[in-house]
C-alpha cells in the first residue's frame, strides 16, 4: 500500500513538473512572439505614415492622424502628370541596373580569384578590400568629387555610377560562396580543356546562384534609394535620380511634404515587388556568408 502511494505521488508531482515547464514555455514563446510582433509594427509605421500623408491635403499634412480626415488622390495625379517624375524614375533604373551588373560581375571575380587563386599577398589584398567597410562615405565624398571635377564626370551617369562599380561586401560576400565550391569540379574542367574565365563563368557561377542574386538585391535596392552622392554630383534637373528629385518638391518658403511622400510612395513599389519575389536569396545569402566566415 506504501509502495502505491509512493508510485501515485511521484506520477502526481511528475505531471505537475511537466505542466510547468510546458507554462514556462508557453510563456517565453508568448513574448517572443509579441516582442516580434511589437518590432514589427515599429518598423511598418513609417510606410503606414508615409501613405497616410501622401493622401492628405496640404493643410492636413502636420496632422499626425493615420487616416486623413478627407482623404485624396490629388498629390498623385500632380506627380504622375509631372514629366520631371519619369524622368527622374528613368535615371533611378538605368543607374541601378548598370550599376548592379557591374558590381556582381567584378565583385564575383576578384571574389572568385581571391578564393581559389594561391599568390602571394591575397589575403593582404583581401584584408585591404575589407578595411574600406570600416570607411565612412562621407569621407569618401570629398575625393570622390575632386576625381569627378578632374575627369569631367559632373552631371553624368558616370559620375553617379563609378563609386558603385565594384564593393567590399559583395566582394566579401562571393568570396565565402566560392568557398563552398569544390575545388574536383574546377580541376574536372581545366582537364576538360576549359581556360580559367570560362571555368569561373561556366562552372562556379551557376553553383553560386543565390549569392549572385542576394548580391544583386542589396545592389540594386542601394543605387536605387541613393541620396547623397547623386546630389552632390548632379547639377541639371534633368540628370536628378528619384530620390534627389523628390527632395526639390517645395520652395524656400515650405516643403510639400505630400509630394515627396507620394512620390516615395510610388517608388517603394519596384523595391518592395523586388523583394517579395527574391526575399528567400537574400535572407540565404547573408546567412550563407556569416556561416562560411
Amino acid at each position: 500500500m506504501a509502495s502505491q502511494d509512493i508510485a501515485v505521488k511521484a506520477s502526481t508531482d511528475a505531471l505537475f513538473s511537466g505542466s510547468s515547464r510546458n507554462s514556462r514555455r508557453n510563456m517565453g514563446q508568448f513574448i517572443r512572439w509579441a516582442l516580434l510582433f511589437g518590432g514589427g509594427i515599429l518598423m511598418i509605421m513609417p510606410i503606414v505614415f508615409m501613405v497616410s500623408t501622401s493622401l492628405k491635403f496640404p493643410f492636413e499634412v502636420y496632422n499626425l492622424n493615420l487616416i486623413p480626415e478627407e482623404p485624396t488622390l490629388e498629390n498623385y495625379t500632380y506627380v504622375l502628370e509631372d514629366g520631371r517624375f519619369y524622368r527622374w524614375f528613368v535615371n533611378s533604373l538605368v543607374i541601378a541596373i548598370v550599376t548592379t551588373a557591374s558590381a556582381v560581375f567584378f565583385d564575383a571575380l576578384v571574389g572568385y580569384a581571391l578564393c581559389k587563386f594561391k599568390f602571394p599577398g591575397r589575403y593582404l589584398v583581401f584584408i585591404a578590400i575589407l578595411s574600406t567597410l570600416m570607411i565612412p562615405t562621407e569621407m569618401l565624398v570629398i575625393p570622390w568629387y575632386l576625381m569627378s571635377k578632374s575627369f569631367g564626370w559632373l552631371d553624368t551617369y558616370w559620375g553617379i555610377m563609378f563609386p558603385g562599380v565594384m564593393t567590399a561586401f559583395g566582394t566579401f560576400l562571393m568570396k565565402q560562396f566560392f568557398e563552398t565550391v569544390p575545388d574536383d569540379f574546377l580541376e574536372a574542367a581545366r582537364i576538360d580543356g576549359l581556360n580559367e574565365f570560362q571555368i569561373w563563368w561556366q562552372v562556379a557561377m551557376p553553383l553560386v546562384r543565390p549569392a549572385l542574386a542576394a548580391l544583386a538585391i542589396f545592389v540594386f535596392l542601394g543605387n536605387w534609394t541613393a541620396f547623397i552622392w547623386p546630389l552632390i554630383v548632379t547639377n541639371s534637373v534633368d540628370m536628378y535620380t528619384l530620390p534627389v528629385g523628390l527632395s526639390s518638391f517645395g520652395d524656400e518658403v515650405d516643403v510639400a511634404w505630400e509630394l515627396i511622400m507620394t512620390g516615395a510612395a510610388i517608388s517603394t513599389l519596384p523595391t518592395l515587388v523586388v523583394f517579395l519575389i527574391f526575399q528567400r536569396f537574400i535572407i540565404r545569402g547573408v546567412v550563407m556568408a556569416g556561416l562560411k566566415g
